[in-house]
């Protein structure tokens, strides 16, 4: 899904020719010439030591899978859709750095929503359950940003909304409403976002909330309600682990 983020090359190797080569001589120049070279690469190394690495403090896609809500969250009847488990396991990932100018509405409709915003985090892990009596869809995921890109992508959802004021249902080919307000009280920072069809029996409610450096973002079509009700309290059960797991 993403490009695996490379380690910092070592330069202290490029000075180990030099040292061989001072190693092999037994004139007072070569001394000298060895003492420069391990001085050179003291240096080096005290720059590749001091080197900060970015992903340093943030949650891996096997640690954010265990703050995923479990199956005995959901009510009776959902069961977890195998081929919508995934994760970025221990390693982290190359994240993107700039938002889409104009963002792919279509998929404010879909599990994954939170790719609208055009910005990818460093690690993720995600599931989603289905009711196949009712058709009714939940969808739970954590992506982990570096530095305050997980502010920012919170953030943008306002602007996402008031580019994507609706879109066409690619099953039903009916209009699909779109609109948003910020959430209090869930998170550093939430936006709730709700989509409402004439065609549908039941609107859906995407909720995406902050967490530091995490972002939480679900998607419900379950009860009567948009999805709403089912949404806030897992979002919140989501909210409530990560923080309790620091």
């Amino acid at each position: 899904m993403r490009l695996l983020s490379s380690a910092a090359a070592v330069l202290a190797a490029a000075a180990l020719p030099l040292a061989l080569t001072a190693c092999s001589s037994g004139s007072s120049e070569s001394s000298g010439s060895s003492g420069s070279s391990g001085s050179s690469g003291s240096a080096t190394h005290s720059a590749a030591t001091t080197t900060k690495d970015p992903d340093a403090g943030l949650k891996t896609g096997t640690q954010l899978k265990k703050a995923l809500a479990p199956a005995s969250f959901f009510t009776s009847g959902f069961a977890v859709d195998p081929s919508g488990v995934r994760d970025s396991g221990t390693a982290y990932t190359s994240p993107s750095s700039a938002e889409a100018s104009k963002p792919d509405c279509a998929k404010l409709n879909g599990t994954g929503w939170i790719d609208v915003t055009g910005v990818t985090g460093v690690s993720f892990a995600q599931n989603d359950y289905v009711n196949k009596e009712t058709s009714a869809d939940i969808a739970q995921e954590i992506d982990a940003f570096r530095g305050t890109t997980a502010a920012g992508v919170v953030k943008s959802l306002e602007k996402v909304v008031a580019q994507c004021p609706a879109i066409t249902d690619s099953q039903t080919h009916s209009k699909v409403k779109i609109s948003g307000a910020a959430t209090p009280g869930l998170g550093d920072s939430a936006y709730t976002i709700t989509l409402t069809d004439s065609a549908w029996e039941n609107g859906t409610t995407l909720i995406a909330a902050r967490v530091g450096t995490d972002v939480v973002s679900v998607m419900s079509t379950d009860g009567h309600d948009n999805g709403a009700g089912t949404a806030k309290k897992l979002t919140n059960r989501i909210v409530t682990t990560l923080r309790s797991t620091g």
